[in-house]
């Protein structure tokens, strides 16, 4: 039996994966919204079909509005609600500053910021609808460190900070609880390997994090014990941001 709806932006692999399955566990119907690669979400929609849940692949680009606004008209047309909605989809390129073209700039704001405001901005009749609505957006460490290389990034994430707060002050007479995941030093795999940060900083913990331990504090927020949250950043790093 389903018990809330989840859309889950960039989906199809590492953290994003991780949030959709375990939102899944939980009785969520979850969508997995990918850019292109729809096959990566579709292996995830078998990872959840598998273990019993429902799932089901979206292709959008979230920093397209007009494809943000058919997928959650498909969402609505299917489920006749949202209960979650988790702005994971992200641009992690790295890039010196002084060598850093201003379209690499555009396009991390355009998919880590501007993304978020249109799914939400989108999903909000049927958030307001839910009567239990969660938005948690995924932020990150270095928006609270700094980092080289990442001044476009870190920017972005910085960003989704400031509209966790707003929005959840704006929108908790609608009942909808805002909050903002922090992970920082999370083992994943990306192209070019391992950011150039992960370098000069440690955990107090002793090791890199998993996806699945940042899909937990996800998982919380969104579900009937984090009621009480709003407006917070969560920040699961193993004590990176104390580490140094």
């Amino acid at each position: 039996m389903i018990s809330r709806v989840a859309l889950v932006t960039g989906g199809g692999r590492n953290i994003g994966r991780a949030i959709a399955l375990a939102l899944a566990r939980e009785s969520a119907a979850v969508i997995v919204n990918v850019r292109s690669n729809e096959e990566q979400g579709r292996s995830v929609v078998r990872e959840i079909e598998a273990a019993g849940g429902q799932g089901v692949v979206m292709r959008a680009d979230v920093a397209d509005r007009d494809a943000v606004d058919a997928m959650v008209a498909r969402v609505k047309q299917r489920y006749g609600r949202l209960d979650v909605l988790v702005n994971n989809a992200a641009v992690r390129e790295e890039s010196a500053f002084d060598q850093m073209e201003f379209d690499a700039w555009r396009k991390a704001l355009a998919v880590c910021l501007d993304g978020a405001f249109h799914c939400t901005q989108a999903a909000l009749p049927l958030l307001k609808a839910s009567g239990q609505a969660s938005i948690v957006n995924i932020g990150g460490l270095t928006a609270h460190t700094g980092a080289s290389r990442r001044v476009h990034v870190v920017t972005a994430k910085a960003g989704l900070v400031g509209m966790t707060r707003a929005l959840a002050t704006e929108l908790s007479p609608q009942g909808i609880t805002v909050n903002c995941v922090a992970p920082g030093l999370i083992d994943t795999s990306r192209p070019g390997g391992k950011p150039h940060h992960h370098a000069s900083r440690r955990t107090l913990v002793g090791r890199a994090g998993l996806p699945e331990e940042v899909a937990q504090a996800v998982c919380w927020l969104a579900g009937p014990h984090g009621r009480y949250v709003t407006g917070q950043v969560i920040h699961v790093n193993g004590g990176a941001y104390l580490g140094g």
